[in-house]
């Protein structure tokens, strides 16, 4: 029998560099229900930049990309990063093939954070879309209801 140890821990830099990235900037304008000035919401989706993106506000938060024209989508990663408290997250990850009139959606996922443990989230989304009009990220930052503020560290799509 041959076998190999594989690794399921995605560390920070391990984003591909061979995978051809969207330019969102340049193909898609961006919707967010609030940001903190320090935090825009492109800090998450540009690829020169680290800081990510911060709700102004506590509670649930949307992040929605609305695409200039239909295209296909194979890949979608996103990273969370929390150092500074512990809270247990859900974000539903959906997507539109007709201009935001209908949404369908890809995943549904919880984390619980604890910043001594467990305060790196990375999903890795193969996926199938072949007109894509709109992907929107919506995020309970604590499903317990407390005042946390959403963060999302990065969003890459390819």
């Amino acid at each position: 029998m041959r076998k190999r140890t594989i690794s399921t821990v995605i560390s920070p830099g391990a984003l591909e560099t061979s995978v051809e990235w969207l330019r969102l900037d340049q193909i898609a304008l961006v919707e967010v229900t609030s940001e903190e000035a320090s935090r825009p919401v492109e800090n998450a989706l540009l690829d020169s930049v680290e800081a990510g993106w911060r709700a102004a506000l506590p509670g649930e938060q949307t992040i929605r990309l609305v695409f200039d024209t239909p295209r296909p989508l194979r890949r979608i990663y996103l990273r969370f990063l929390e150092r500074e408290a512990e809270r247990s997250q859900e974000f539903v990850l959906r997507w539109s093939p007709d201009d935001g009139r209908t949404f369908h959606e890809i995943v549904r996922q919880q984390w619980n954070f604890s910043p001594h443990d467990s305060a790196e989230e990375v999903e890795d989304y193969h996926v199938e879309l072949s007109a894509l009009t709109q992907l929107e990220v919506k995020i309970t930052p604590d499903r317990s209801g407390g005042p946390a503020h959403a963060t999302l560290t990065q969003l890459r799509l390819a």
